[in-house]
C-alpha cells in the first residue's frame, strides 16, 4: 500500500532514529527550525527513547519500566513524529522511503537528514543462541529477563532436588562489558532477595555464571579495578569464567569452551541465558546509500557530517552516535574513533544540532566534536559499584552513589528524572519489589479461558470416544495407504 499522507510540506530536517541522538537533535532543533519556517521530522519504529544504562535496574526492579523510556510525543511537541521505519534513502533527490507500523509505504522529502539509527545486539552463529538467549538492548528485553528470573525461581522452589531444579535455578550471562556486569550483579542481587522470601529455597540454591571470552572484564576501567570487580562478584557467589566462550546452547544445554584454543571447558544446563556480548551498527543503514566503514558504521568527519569514500562531506547529510564512525580527536578512542556509549551519543547530538543550525541558518559556526572521556561508573546492586571519574578511582557505596547521581542527571527531561529518583526513594523506604508480572506474552489467555464454555463430563467422555474412533479408523486404513 503506497500513498502520500497528510504531512507538512515545510523544509524538513529528517531524523532517522529516536534514540539518544535522535531525541536530543529533535529537542534542540524543533523550536529553532520552526521559527525559520521549517520542521523537524523524527522517524522511529518505537514511540519512545530508551535510556539503556537503566536497563539492568529495570530488570532488577529498582526502576519502573516506563520511567526508563522517554515518550517522543510527550516531549517533542513541535516535532513531526512518525512511528515507522526508514527503509531506503535517495539522497541525490533528498527523499526517504518510509514504512509505517500499519503497512503504509510513502516517500518523504527532506532538506537535511540525520542518520541516528543507533546499534543493535551483536550475535554470533552459535547453535541454540537465537532460541534460548535474551538480549538487553530494549525495555521489553529487560522486563522479559526480570520475569524469566522470577518465574524460574518460583518454579524451581517446587521441584525436587535434582537436574531439573538446578537447571531452573541456574542463570548465565555472556559478555563481560559494562552491560553484562551490571545486569548480572543487579539480577543476582534481586534473585537472592527473592529466594529469601521463599521458604522452600535457600540463597545457595541459586547459581550465577558469567562467561567472558577475553582475559579481563570491563575494558572501560583500569585493570586493577577490573580485577577487584571479579573478586567482588566471586565473593557474592557469581562464577566468573574468563577466557571462556559459549559454543552451543541447544535446548538449554550450554557447552563452554576455553579461549583461544577452543578446547572443551564445561557443560551444564540453564533455562536463563543473558547475551550482552557487544553491539553493532544498525544494519538498516546499508540501504541508505552512504559510505560505510568495515564495521558497517556510517563514515563521518569530526564535524559530524557524513563523508563519502574519498573523505569529502556529503551536503545535507549528518550522523552521530553508535551508528557512526566519528573520529575521536582526543586520541583515546578505540581505533581512533569515539566508543559507542551514551556519554558520546548525547554530547554528539547536542553538537550536531548546533552544527546543523549554523550550517543552514548561519547562527554560530560549524565546529568539530571533541570530548574528553570523564570516566566510567557502574552499579552492581544496592550499595555496590565501581567508578573512575576524572582519574579518581573508588568503589563500594560511594561508587554506587556516583553511578546513580550521574545517570539520574543524564536521564533526558526533568519529568523522567523525577520519576526515576522517586522510584529510588520508594525502593529505599519500602524495599525492593520482586513481583513477577505473568502472561505478558499471552495476555489474552485469561479472557479466552473465561469465554470458552466449560465442557461437561459427558461431553469430555464423548470427545474421548470420538478420538478413539478416529485413531482406530486411521489404524485400519494404514495398510491400504501403504500399498
Amino acid at each position: 500500500m503506497a500513498y502520500t499522507p497528510a504531512l507538512s510540506d515545510r523544509p524538513r530536517v529528517l531524523v532517522v532514529g529516536g534514540g539518544y541522538v535522535g531525541l536530543y537533535v529533535a529537542l534542540k532543533l524543533q523550536k529553532k527550525v520552526r521559527e525559520h519556517g521549517g520542521i523537524v521530522t523524527l522517524v522511529d519504529p518505537l514511540p519512545y527513547m530508551t535510556y539503556q544504562p537503566f536497563l539492568p535496574e529495570v530488570a532488577a526492579g529498582s526502576i519502573e519500566s516506563r520511567h526508563a523510556v522517554v515518550s517522543h510525543r510527550m516531549h517533542l511537541k513541535q516535532t513531526e513524529v512518525i512511528t515507522g521505519r526508514v527503509t531506503s534513502i535517495d539522497h541525490a533527490n533528498k527523499t526517504a522511503t518510509i514504512d509505517s507500523e500499519d503497512g503504509v509505504t510513502f516517500e518523504l522529502p527532506y532538506r537535511d537528514v540525520v542518520i541516528a539509527a543507533g546499534a543493535v545486539t551483536r550475535t554470533f552463529p552459535i547453535p541454540g543462541l537465537a532460541e534460548r538467549g535474551i538480549g538487553l538492548k530494549t525495555i521489553e528485553e529487560a522486563l522479559e529477563l526480570r520475569n524469566t528470573v522470577l518465574e524460574r525461581i518460583e518454579a524451581g522452589s517446587i521441584l525436587p532436588d535434582g537436574p531439573e531444579k538446578k537447571r531452573a535455578l541456574t542463570f548465565v550471562g555472556v559478555g563481560g562489558g559494562f552491560a553484562g556486569i551490571e545486569a548480572m550483579t543487579e539480577i543476582e542481587d534481586m534473585a537472592r532477595h527473592a529466594a529469601e522470601q521463599n521458604p522452600r529455597l535457600k540463597r545457595s540454591d541459586l547459581r550465577f555464571v558469567l562467561v567472558e571470552a577475553m582475559g579481563r572484564i570491563m575494558p572501560e576501567v583500569t585493570e586493577h579495578q577490573a580485577e577487584w570487580v571479579v573478586e567482588h562478584m566471586r565473593s557474592r557467589g557469581i562464577e566468573v569464567l574468563l577466557n571462556t566462550s559459549l559454543a552451543s546452547a541447544v535446548d538449554g544445554k550450554l557447552e563452554l569452551i576455553n579461549m583461544p584454543d577452543k578446547t572443551p571447558a564445561q557443560t551444564f544446563e540453564a533455562d536463563t541465558l543473558l547475551w550482552t556480548a557487544g553491539v553493532q551498527a544498525n544494519p538498516v543503514v546499508r540501504n541508505f546509500g552512504f559510505a560505510l566503514d568495515e564495521r558497517g558504521r556510517v563514515k563521518a568527519n569530526a564535524e559530524l557530517r557524513i563523508i563519502d569514500d574519498n573523505g569529502q562531506p556529503v551536503e545535507g547529510a549528518w550522523t552521530a552516535g553508535d551508528v557512526a564512525a566519528v573520529p575521536d580527536l582526543t586520541g583515546g578512542g578505540v581505533g581512533g574513533f569515539c566508543v559507542p556509549n551514551a556519554q558520546h551519543a548525547v554530547r554528539q547530538a547536542k553538537h550536531l544540532a548546533k552544527n546543523i543550525y549554523a550550517e543552514r541558518w548561519g547562527v554560530g559556526q560549524v565546529t568539530e566534536y571533541k570530548h574528553e572521556n570523564l570516566g566510567a561508573v557502574a552499579g552492581f546492586g544496592i550499595n555496590k559499584g565501581v567508578a573512575k571519574v576524572m582519574g579518581i578511582k573508588f568503589k563500594g557505596t560511594l561508587a554506587w552513589l556516583a553511578h546513580r547521581g550521574y545517570h539520574g542527571f543524564a536521564m533526558p527531561t526533568w519529568e523522567r528524572k523525577v520519576r526515576v529518583i522517586a522510584d529510588w526513594f520508594l525502593n529505599a523506604v519500602l524495599g525492593r519489589d520482586t513481583t513477577e508480572i505473568a502472561d505478558l506474552e499471552t495476555p489474552y489467555r485469561a479472557f479466552r479461558s473465561a469465554a470458552t464454555p466449560a465442557k461437561k463430563p459427558a461431553d469430555k467422555a464423548e470427545d474421548a470416544k470420538d478420538g478413539q474412533k478416529a485413531e482406530d479408523k486411521a489404524g485400519t486404513q494404514a495398510p491400504a495407504d501403504s500399498r
